[in-house]
């Protein structure tokens, strides 16, 4: 996937408004300001395609990138501080019944806070997404922000509460690391669904 050919192509506030897709789709999820935005301007290398808030919530639609041919699709956040609860299940159910219609899903990042694992609204998302036979990558974000022990036990915590079957990746994007693992992981998810 070449990265540097990324645009943007819409932002959507329904999913009947989303055109059926013909290429690959890669999902990125997780909590309200866990750095999904943060992590897809660092990986298509733009500093703001994807709209970047301290906001929690601020990406309230689902919004499309044309990635060298591959669907980059950035979806709220779950468990938004600033909203109404009802707002917040309408989300819920935004996210649920995209992720759940896509046929060309190769894999869904989901995001978690490395320095709080074990929080349960990612341990509900997980588990729903899990039984629903989503294919899930686990992203730990914020890994610049532990001693690297730190890291390391928070990363084994990741992958015993969301068993997967790649193992959980630390990815930082101050420092943009774990950008080469990731990126390789996306490309073989593609790879293996375009064969």
């Amino acid at each position: 996937i070449n990265y540097q050919l990324a645009k943007f192509v819409a932002s959507y506030g329904k999913v009947s408004q989303i055109p059926e897709s013909t290429c690959p789709e890669v999902s990125f999820v997780g909590r309200s300001n866990v750095g999904k935005s943060s992590l897809l301007n660092k990986l298509i290398g733009r500093k703001s395609l994807a709209k970047v808030s301290s906001q929690p919530g601020k990406t309230a639609n689902v919004n499309f990138f044309d990635v060298d041919g591959v669907r980059f699709v950035d979806l709220p956040g779950y468990g938004f501080a600033k909203t109404g609860g009802r707002n917040r299940d309408m989300w819920s159910a935004f996210i649920g019944e995209y992720v759940t219609q896509s046929p060309n899903l190769c894999v869904l990042c989901l995001l978690v806070d490395l320095r709080h694992p074990g929080l349960a609204i990612d341990q509900q998302a997980y588990d729903w997404l899990a039984s629903a036979g989503v294919p899930l990558q686990i992203v730990g974000t914020k890994a610049d922000k532990l001693k690297a022990n730190e890291k390391n036990r928070n990363l084994a915590q990741l992958n015993k509460l969301f068993p997967s079957d790649r193992p959980a990746l630390a990815y930082s994007s101050l420092k943009r690391d774990g950008f080469g693992p990731l990126a390789k992981n996306l490309f073989e998810r593609v790879l293996a669904v375009s064969r």
